[in-house]
């Protein structure tokens, strides 16, 4: 059992010189002075007083100014419209809801007066939502997308956005400033050159 009790099986262990706690009054006020009046404080202060003096500010002045973010950073989701006559994307097919795995989409659909399918209501409850993006990828339309809002705090535990909400403003849609997802399946600049007219069999 003496290799198990002696534990110092090496040689480069070396022992720090601590010195004695003092338990007198006087020795006590010494080992204050002395650890004060060390040159490393002095070497501390002269750091911080020179970062000052240069005044070269590298902390972005939250909420005035913010970090720029990636175009597929995963945020609040936002529904687009289409480019042609601005009505919705989405269908109402109901897959990003299935394909939900925190369970947090909630849809309904109606038949409106031509026969359609359209979204009644649609609401995403982002108090659930892990921002996984499967949603986004599994939307055939490309209807459901993840935002660059990443502001989302709330003062209740389930924060709901509704489908109004998430839509782009027809105000945006003129302007034509809807951003576009720049994802797998996503709309590529020049697509209209690049279609070719598919021959006929007969």
């Amino acid at each position: 059992m003496e290799q198990f009790n002696n534990r110092n099986i090496s040689n480069e262990y070396f022992l720090v010189d601590i010195e004695d706690y003092p338990t007198d009054g006087w020795g006590k006020f010494k080992r204050v002075v002395k650890r004060t009046f060390r040159g490393e404080l002095f070497v501390g202060l002269w750091v911080v007083l020179r970062e000052m003096i240069k005044f070269d500010i590298h902390t972005v002045r939250y909420p005035e100014e913010k970090m720029p973010i990636g175009p597929r950073y995963r945020a609040v989701h936002e529904m687009k419209r289409l480019w042609e006559s601005d009505a919705e994307r989405c269908i109402g097919c109901g897959l990003c809801e299935k394909i939900c795995i925190s369970n947090c989409i909630r849809m309904d659909t109606k038949i409106d007066e031509e026969s359609r399918k359209e979204v009644s209501e649609y609401t995403i409850n982002l108090g659930r939502c892990i921002f996984c993006g499967y949603c986004a990828e599994v939307c055939p339309e490309l209807a459901i997308t993840h935002g660059g809002e990443y502001e989302n705090a709330s003062d209740q535990r389930e924060h709901f956005v509704d489908f109004k909400t998430m839509l782009t403003p027809l105000e945006k849609m003129k302007a034509g400033t809807q951003a576009e997802f720049e994802g797998f399946g996503a709309i590529t600049p020049h697509e209209d050159e690049r279609v070719k007219k598919t021959p006929l069999a007969y």
